[in-house]
């Protein structure tokens, strides 16, 4: 609507004058453009508002046409006593003037009251802090009414949700925007990011590779891998004075091989304590603590303290570390630096003897292919053993090194400082010198993290898959890894039909595996459309169904850089039907742009609502790209919370935001508006059929204040009270039955549909709230035997009619009663007439005489037993149509929802029979990775010297902060609608 354009536009404006103003400006320059986000109903209701707005157009247009038609044929006989005003000369200039009255006395159909009210002083009103842009004050020009308060409410019941608590962190869910509450209701997919998001992040040195030899497992007498619960006690580092007592590493063989000076353990563990961006402090003697950019970073580290090699301070140029008891410092000449397309870190430094040597550690895609040709036989046993950490889940990490002679350093380190001071291309020069150097390396080995699953994590995956809510995991971890936690968190399990794998390196590799994927699906289903196999027509809407119902259950794991190839414009909708079609998708190694681009594919091309949850800096676009992000609040600082909608600690909590508060603000939202369409229509089309009997004069039928109270005191509270309150099943319910979220995906509760429906029912009840009492004054008499039928009487009998319909409406439309719902309702029945007696008062006769002059007309009507007759038969009449079919309705073909009431009310009764007579009685596969995807490095501030304290509070801020078969069909007739490309991405509305 207008009114909501001119809101952003100002908030845009208000945003622009803060970016130069506020200390954050790089921080917000940097986090991407931030979108306004609206749901389905937002946009369907805009549509809505100007047909509403046509239809007001239309019914003037034919009342100030009959108003002509009755002036010129009737009107002109009464000019001795009802002359035309001396502007009117016409009968068609009359018509004129009574279609802009009409405009004026119908406005009430269009539901502007339902959005915003206007706070008295306008643009002058004060700044609030708005939720869709953070810390950003935004004009507060409207005061929110109806829908903005209801959302509201539902935004509390989120922040105030005490199993949505986390109690380790103290850490409440939170509602960051109250935009999108309904929007919960109707998701379809969901992208997830997985280390901090699905894990918990907290990362643990497990195992290692030294030299060909593994480390880390224990083995009984019989040379069989002894259980964790079989194991002897752990390794003792009561040598180390300045351990780590939190470290537990139970393979004695690798303190054996450091204590014995095997040079390769020896070199392994001096590159983990040089390598890396770790800021050390030292508050007390021997109590250091580690500040990294990364939990994997600090992992690596405290074991190399641990075994020996203690990383105890650095300066701009020097590194200081403590190994076996003696303190040495390295010069630090160069820290290569980490990023999302490195995907590896490397330092060069020079030790007391004046040797150069580079360190390198990184993801083994990329680190194997950079290996000396020397180092073969190592590289396969490496290989190995990384399959094998692979096969178990953890995060591997290749470690190598260099020796540098001092001539080619200096000529390195020029070229260097040319490229980082270049103006242009400095990104790309600096990676060509850094590739130059990191090549040609000799192997040390590969380390392996554990990072555990989230709590709940499995239990929450398959409840959503159950809500046909499909979910893919966008990763920057290995394949292998990736999997395997598929596999755990039960996305992946072993009664799929198949798991698609696609690597392909060139684009045709990558479009022939997915024509095979999509082969193997179709054949397994042995679906032919017109003929034809299916996969010939890939963009056809009957392709997109018949993928979407293939027989068994498929899941598609790609890497990054075939995603690349996938996400081009020539085949990205192959890969989007082919991912569609599967139950489960992961996305590997994949960086933050090709999470976002995935998202947008699908919000593009899919009738669906989105949601993208992370907890780093690195999942800030795909958050930001969704229709809803969800941030966790984890070990990755709060990027992702602040560019979030919603909040929380654990990923186990999204399935109560969607199954509950979701689904519940879904079909509040929904209810809401058919109720509040219904009522307005009632209300207003009595004006309009009045026109027709006061020769289209433009004459109200009720006083000036019955209209002025109608929506504002008589039914605001009500309707409010279940906008806020109401619920179809308890919250148990919602979990146990899944599939009642399926009717939010399908948009079954509010639609185009259910919108002419609701009119209908409006229309229908105005023609009787009218013809009913006008056919019965025009016979009635008082009981003195005089006429009944007046003006006033007429206008109080029909209020009074419409008041309390659509009261006994809002009864049946309740689904969850309250206090709060009876005090409303019957409190606003009992205003109604508190207010009419008052107006027709003596009382206020004698202080406003022009204002209030029908003295004693509300008691009179109302005394009268034909006038309360009237008024049975008019709400008996309007509401015996709606009990009827609801009821034909549960018997014939109930929802799922009632279904589950009824079982619930069959538990009660069996129940409470059970206590009466006990009363009675009385007496597989290969899966690892390497986590690149957090942000980069801060090396160059390290080496840079610029406030060595500064940037190790920086630092610290890582570490730190905290159904049934008709749903079936319309599923799949949505799916059919939704098949052509080119004609789904502009349509707002779902269904």
């Amino acid at each position: 609507m207008l009114l909501r354009g001119c809101v952003l536009r100002n908030t845009e404006w208000c945003f622009g004058l803060v970016i130069f103003a506020g200390p954050d400006t790089k921080l917000m320059q940097n986090s991407g453009r931030t979108k306004f986000k609206r749901t389905s109903i937002d946009r369907l209701m805009n549509t809505l508002v100007l047909w509403i707005f046509g239809f007001l157009v239309c019914m003037g247009v034919i009342l100030a046409i009959g108003n002509a038609i009755w002036e010129h044929e009737v009107g002109t006989h009464f000019q001795v006593y009802l002359p035309w005003d001396e502007a009117v000369d016409s009968a068609f200039f009359s018509g004129f003037l009574s279609f802009w009255s009409y405009i004026i006395i119908l406005n009430t159909v269009v539901p502007i009251s339902l959005y915003v009210r206007w706070r008295e002083g306008g643009p002058s009103a004060r700044l609030r802090w708005g939720p869709q842009y953070p810390g950003v004050p935004q004009p507060d020009l409207p005061l929110p009414c109806s829908v903005e308060v209801i959302r509201l409410g539902h935004s509390y019941f989120i922040n105030w949700d005490k199993k949505m608590f986390c109690v380790k962190r103290q850490t409440p869910a939170e509602a960051r925007t109250t935009t999108l509450n309904e929007e919960l209701g109707q998701v379809e997919y969901i992208f997830s990011d997985k280390t901090g998001t699905l894990t918990q992040n907290i990362m643990v040195f497990n195992k290692c590779s030294i030299h060909g030899h593994s480390y880390g497992d224990m083995f009984d007498l019989l040379g069989h891998k002894a259980e964790l619960g079989e194991r002897p006690e752990p390794i003792d580092f009561s040598f180390n004075p300045l351990a780590d007592n939190k470290f537990v590493f139970w393979d004695p063989s690798l303190l054996e091989a450091v204590k014995t000076g095997d040079p390769h353990t020896h070199e392994f563990f001096r590159l983990l304590s040089l390598c890396h961006t770790v800021m050390s402090e030292e508050k007390d003697e021997g109590e250091l603590y580690y500040k990294a950019q990364s939990p994997d970073e600090g992992a690596l580290v405290t074991a190399a303290r641990n075994f020996g090699f203690v990383f105890r301070s650095r300066t701009p140029k020097t590194i200081t570390v403590q190994e076996l008891g003696s303190a040495i410092t390295y010069q630090l000449l160069a820290i290569l630096d980490f990023n999302n397309i490195r995907k590896r870190m490397s330092v060069i430094v020079r030790n007391p003897e004046g040797k150069i040597r580079l360190y390198c550690k990184g993801a083994d895609t990329i680190l194997l292919d950079r290996l000396h040709p020397s180092t073969h036989e190592l590289l396969s046993a490496t290989t190995d053993h990384l399959n094998e950490y692979a096969g178990e889940g953890l995060r591997t990490l290749v470690l190598a090194y260099k020796d540098l002679d001092e001539e080619y350093y200096e000529e390195w380190a020029v070229r260097r400082l040319q490229a980082s001071l270049a103006q242009d291309s400095r990104e790309d020069r600096l990676a060509s010198v850094y590739e130059e150097v990191e090549n040609d390396m000799m192997l040390l080995g590969a380390t392996a993290i554990e990072d555990k699953l989230q709590q709940g994590v499995p239990e929450t995956i398959a409840l959503l898959t159950l809500a046909n809510i499909k979910i893919w995991v966008l990763t920057g971890d290995k394949q292998e890894t990736a999997v395997n936690i598929g596999y755990s968190c039960k996305m992946l399990t072993d009664d799929m039909t198949e798991v698609f794998i696609v690597t392909g390196h060139t684009v045709l590799e990558v479009r022939e595996e997915l024509r095979k994927a999509r082969e193997k699906m179709l054949d397994a289903s042995r679906t032919v459309v017109n003929g034809f196999p299916c996969q010939e027509q890939l963009s056809t809407s009957k392709l997109t169904s018949v993928l979407e119902a293939v027989a068994g259950e498929y899941a598609l794991v790609i890497n990054g850089h075939s995603l690349a190839h996938a996400l081009e414009a020539d085949m990205e909708l192959e890969f989007l039907e082919t991912a569609c079609a599967c139950k489960a998708v992961i996305c590997c190694r994949v960086t933050p742009l090709q999470k976002a681009q995935v998202v947008e594919l699908v919000k593009k091309y899919k009738k669906a609502v989105t949601l993208a949850i992370g907890d780093g800096a690195n999942d800030v676009s795909m958050i930001k790209t969704a229709h809803i992000g969800v941030g966790i609040s984890g070990q990755e600082g709060i990027q992702a919370v602040l560019a979030s909608d919603y909040a929380f600690s654990q990923f186990k909590f999204l399935q109560r935001l969607l199954l509950v508060h979701g689904r519940w603000s879904y079909l509040r939202m929904c209810k809401f508006l058919c109720y509040f369409f219904y009522k307005n229509f009632a209300f207003t089309m009595v004006h309009f059929w009045f026109g027709f009997f006061c020769g289209f004069s433009a004459q109200t039928v009720y006083d000036q204040y019955f209209i002025t109270l109608y929506n504002i005191v008589y039914t605001s509270l009500p309707v409010l009270a279940m906008g806020v309150f109401d619920q179809d099943v308890p919250e148990q319910r919602s979990m146990e039955y899944p599939k009642l979220y399926e009717p939010g995906q399908l948009n079954l509760l509010f639609n185009k549909r259910e919108f002419f429906i609701c009119i209908a029912q409006g229309i229908y009840t105005s023609v009787l709230m009218f013809f009913i009492p006008y056919g019965v004054f025009a016979e009635a008499t008082r009981d003195d035997g005089t006429q009944l039928a007046d003006y006033q009487s007429f206008a109080v009998t029909v209020a009074t009619s419409l008041v309390i319909v659509v009261s006994v409406q809002i009864g049946l439309d309740t689904g969850y009663w309250t206090a709060i719902n009876h005090f409303f309702i019957w409190g606003s029945l009992a205003v109604y007439f508190a207010i009419l007696f008052a107006m027709h008062s003596n009382g206020l006769f004698d202080m406003f005489p022009n204002q209030f002059c029908f003295v004693g007309n509300a008691q009179n009507t109302l005394a009268q037993p034909a006038v309360w007759l009237t008024i049975v038969l008019t709400t008996v009449v309007c509401i015996l149509p709606v009990v009827a079919f609801r009821f034909l309705k549960l018997s014939l073909k109930p929802d799922l929802s009632d279904t589950v009431r009824y079982t619930q009310l069959v538990r009660k009764k069996q129940k409470a029979q059970h206590r009466c007579l006990r009363r009675v009685g009385r007496t597989g596969s290969r899966r690892s990775g390497y986590a690149f995807s957090h942000q980069e490095g801060f090396g160059e501030l390290i080496m840079s010297g610029k406030n060595m304290r500064l940037s190790s509070l920086a630092l610290s801020g890582f570490t730190t902060r905290s159904s049934s078969s008709w749903i079936e069909s319309l599923r799949r007739k949505k799916s059919d609608s939704a098949g052509s490309p080119s004609g789904t991405s502009d349509k707002p509305l779902k269904g």
